[in-house]
């Protein structure tokens, strides 16, 4: 059984249900079972933070993983505890005009995303990308969320 939650720390409208649903789908698809992570929607200037205090980065970020699995001192188990992921609304929402993707799908893209990269994929070199993205563009495709 996978456990997640899914935190809405800003002001703006997130459809919580929506996200959930996306992310079950997404656990089947993939098959992964007995999982916890959690989903947290930030602010621009706690992403910023966050980038800043975590990856020397000092600007906003639309999408931050932190994989636990990454980190050998985590004992592994029965569950696997995944991490969590912030996702920055107002970045989500710029994007969406940006790249002309609408909010739904740009929200869909970065959980599924940040997801992904729980699971320990990476984007690091050509290859990475092309199979990382491949598997995003299957996921929103297969629960309806299309280019």
């Amino acid at each position: 059984m996978n456990n997640f939650e899914v935190f809405n720390e800003t002001e703006y409208d997130i459809d919580l249900e929506e996200i959930k649903n996306l992310l079950n789908y997404a656990l089947k698809y993939k098959k992964i079972k007995n999982t916890e992570f959690n989903i947290i929607f930030v602010d621009s200037e706690t992403i910023r933070e966050i980038n800043r205090d975590y990856r020397g980065i000092d600007r906003e970020t639309d999408v931050i993983s932190f994989a636990l699995e990454d980190d050998n001192s985590f004992p592994t188990g029965d569950v696997r505890v995944l991490g969590d992921i912030y996702i920055s609304v107002p970045k989500m929402k710029a994007q969406a005009i940006e790249y002309k993707t609408g909010e739904k799908r740009e929200c869909a893209f970065l959980v599924i995303h940040g997801l992904l990269h729980l699971l320990g994929y990476d984007h690091m070199t050509e290859e990475e990308e092309k199979i990382m993205f491949g598997e995003q563009e299957a996921i929103l495709n297969g629960y309806g969320i299309k280019r």
